[in-house]
């Protein structure tokens, strides 16, 4: 089943009225429940030029979480991830990660994988730029929607 129909079918059923759905195809097995009336819609973010703060979180040694906000004003298109999951700069981990800082990128081209749920879902560059930023690290757990590269 394509990531696209997939995505359709979770704004399906949310869209109805069931409480649970269960889909078997192959090996695949997509479980779905509503409670309390609530429904997480998962949907491709738009990407943005953006002219914005961004915070990072820097976690000191030797305290338990400190926490210090470094925020500086970024220009350019963001690439946001389309779901939640573990992300991956490389293609295992004795490679050489798909993009660097200074890289010229094209439209199509692959930037990372995200792990969700046992899949391996590739995240293709949705513009021609330059990677200004990469706002991740490798095996960072990512949230739909989070920014993950800044191209210019």
């Amino acid at each position: 089943m394509e990531f696209e129909q997939i995505i359709r079918l979770i704004e399906t059923v949310s869209a109805s009225e069931l409480t649970s759905f269960t889909l078997e195809e192959g090996d695949t097995k997509i479980s779905l429940r509503k409670q309390k009336q609530e429904v997480n819609v998962v949907s491709v973010p738009q990407v943005q030029p953006v002219e914005s703060v961004v915070a990072q979180t820097v976690s000191v040694q030797g305290n338990q979480q400190t926490e210090a906000e470094v925020r500086k004003t970024i220009s350019g298109n963001e690439m946001k991830s389309p779901l939640v999951g573990t992300f991956y700069n490389a293609p295992s981990p004795d490679a050489e990660p798909y993009v660097k800082v200074g890289d010229r990128v094209s439209k199509g081209q692959t930037l990372g994988i995200i792990e969700a749920m046992k899949l391996m879902n590739e995240i293709e560059c949705e513009f021609d730029g330059v990677i200004k930023e990469i706002l991740v690290d490798n095996m960072d757990m990512v949230e739909y929607g989070q920014t993950l590269f800044i191209i210019e």
